[in-house]
């Protein structure tokens, strides 16, 4: 376990090494040859901005930064170690857990998030792990606007090695969505993973949708769904905070999915995004393969943010 950890460590040191470069390049080489005085910090603030962590985060960063008192001696792994410890701060008591096992079977998951955001892919790699760890699993292809994404689902449900619901296109998703948790409630299915569509253009239309798939569940389970989590594509940068507010006006959001960590040189965005949301961040991705979606851990987090290993 020690070594799969570290491995996990490793990969995310990785992922978030396009984020890595630019604070790096941006912060640490500026403090390294400044004096730690208000033209260092006011430096420092601005690339924390630029990264995407948000100009209030970026202020309480640098200000609690600011008070380690670094003299001209600090090394630069000195200064990294204390600028990640600055950023795990401000994500502090924003880790969630994600544990579909723990609670009532079938456990009902429902995906939301706008098309491209990498619903469709985190699903199937919860899919996959969940088959490997033993459990019983059912997948749901409720986007049923497009075709591409049940096959794309119907893909990640035959590598996982999991049995999947789906009708033609253009089917009724509450309908689907229903059907489904009635089967898993009748074979014994210890989760149900529901994919479900992500139109932003036609916002009405599509939290109008959800709503419906939520009321339609709740007839077969007033606590159904029992985790709803919002994917966002951190690529998209400060967008996926307004992603935030509407998904969970529509569908109670319980957890948030921050992907493609490893496809942007802002991975600091999650902090912002962290901070606007009610619910907790609770997986991370950073790059295609199944055990690319780990359990975030702010801690490991900001280090990786930094280009440092877990200490």
């Amino acid at each position: 376990m020690a070594e799969q950890k570290k491995g996990w460590f490793s990969r995310l040191t990785e992922g978030l090494s396009r984020s890595s470069k630019q604070m790096t390049e941006q912060v640490v080489s500026v403090l390294t040859k400044m004096k730690l005085d208000e033209e260092a910090l006011a430096t420092l603030e601005e690339s924390l901005i630029e990264a995407d962590i948000g100009p209030e985060a970026a202020e309480r960063i640098t200000e609690r930064f600011s008070e380690a008192r670094f003299g001209a001696t600090e090394s630069e792994a000195q200064i990294k170690g204390a600028l990640a410890a600055a950023i795990a701060e401000e994500l502090k008591g924003r880790e969630g857990r994600f544990d579909p096992l723990a609670g009532p079977k079938p456990y009902v998951v429902l995906f939301v998030g706008v098309n491209g955001s990498g619903k469709t892919t985190t699903l199937g790699k919860i899919a996959a792990d969940l088959k490997a760890r033993g459990a019983k699993v059912l997948v749901a292809a409720g986007d049923t606007f497009r075709a591409a994404a049940i096959e794309q689902l119907e893909i990640w449900a035959g590598r996982a090695g999991v049995p999947i619901v789906t009708r033609p296109a253009g089917s009724d998703p509450a309908g689907l969505a229903y059907d489904a948790f009635a089967q898993a409630k009748a074979e014994g299915f210890d989760v149900l993973l529901i994919d479900t569509a992500g139109r932003l253009q036609n916002k009405t239309a599509l939290m109008d949708e959800l709503e419906k798939i939520v009321r339609v569940l709740k007839k077969l389970d007033p606590a159904a769904p029992h985790e709803t989590l919002l994917v966002l594509d951190a690529t998209v940068g400060s967008n996926a905070i307004s992603q935030v507010e509407i998904f969970d006006r529509s569908a109670g959001v319980t957890g948030l999915v921050m992907t493609k960590l490893d496809g942007t040189a802002r991975g600091g965005v999650l902090v912002p995004v962290a901070q606007a949301a009610r619910a907790p961040v609770k997986l991370i991705g950073v790059g295609e393969k199944i055990d690319d979606l780990q359990p975030f851990d702010a801690r490991a987090f900001s280090r990786g943010l930094l280009g440092l290993e877990a200490a």
